[in-house]
């Protein structure tokens, strides 16, 4: 879910990257283009176990790897339509957006929704936001403030309790104006790495790539990737409905 605590101007290019991690844990990393008039929060519902405390969720400092998603990309290139002329010179790139240094946002972890009135009133969504997304009143969220203006957001990352094993959480509901709409605008790139218990083959809808090893520097992704093991990616473009998605793992 990509929730936020003020109306923004505009939210594109949306990245999220899930991993199981051990422990019964998940790794998550988002990154997006993000536009807003003043200062806000992102907030990430994430369904966590019940009675989870305040320091069970763990952030990774992605400042050092802003690439982070461009490298993933690196794995799935996209095929020249058959009818493009092969001499036309590239377009003219926009020029880059700035990105936010670690120091830009302040990164939280908010329990239940009752802990919300521990936060700052302007990071908070309105009761009634939460009343209207069933199931998520069990969940526990990750809040990063962020300031305003027009930038790329860098991979922002971290690893949570699972409330249960066997599936890998993103957080695909939009809430960008205060309200709960039925289907949402999105301009998503999900990227997926299976545990090697899982059952071999590509998630329906999904392309595969080989061992991310091969495309991202593991290193400098602070244990959030598995070199060895391949990366999946769906696309979602365009309206559908407005929810998150679980893939079995």
């Amino acid at each position: 879910m990509c929730c936020f605590s003020k109306p923004v101007r505009s939210v594109s290019a949306t990245n999220i990257f899930a991993r199981e991690a051990p422990e019964g844990r998940q790794y998550l990393a988002y990154s997006m283009t993000l536009s807003a008039s003043e200062d806000l929060a992102m907030i990430l519902p994430l369904p966590v176990p019940q009675g989870t405390r305040d320091d069970a969720v763990t952030f990774i400092d992605l400042s050092g790897y802003a690439e982070f998603f461009r490298d993933l990309a690196k794995a799935f290139p996209e095929p020249m339509p058959a009818n493009a002329p092969r001499s036309a010179p590239a377009p003219q790139a926009r020029a880059p957006l700035a990105v936010v240094e670690v120091g830009s946002f302040e990164a939280s972890f908010v329990p239940t929704i009752d802990d919300f009135t521990r936060l700052d009133p302007r990071f908070r969504l309105p009761a009634e936001v939460w009343s209207r997304l069933p199931g998520h009143d069990r969940f526990g969220f990750a809040v990063f403030k962020l300031m305003k203006g027009e930038k790329r957001i860098h991979p922002m990352a971290f690893t949570f309790p699972r409330a249960a094993a066997g599936s890998v959480f993103f957080p695909t509901v939009h809430v960008h104006d205060g309200q709960v709409h039925a289907q949402a605008r999105f301009d998503h790139a999900l990227f997926l790495q299976r545990s090697p218990r899982a059952r071999a083959g590509t998630p329906d809808g999904w392309r595969s790539s080989k061992k991310a090893r091969y495309y991202v520097d593991v290193e400098r992704a602070r244990g959030l990737v598995d070199g060895d093991q391949p990366v999946h990616r769906l696309r979602l473009a365009g309206r559908a409905p407005n929810r998150d998605i679980y893939v079995d793992d």
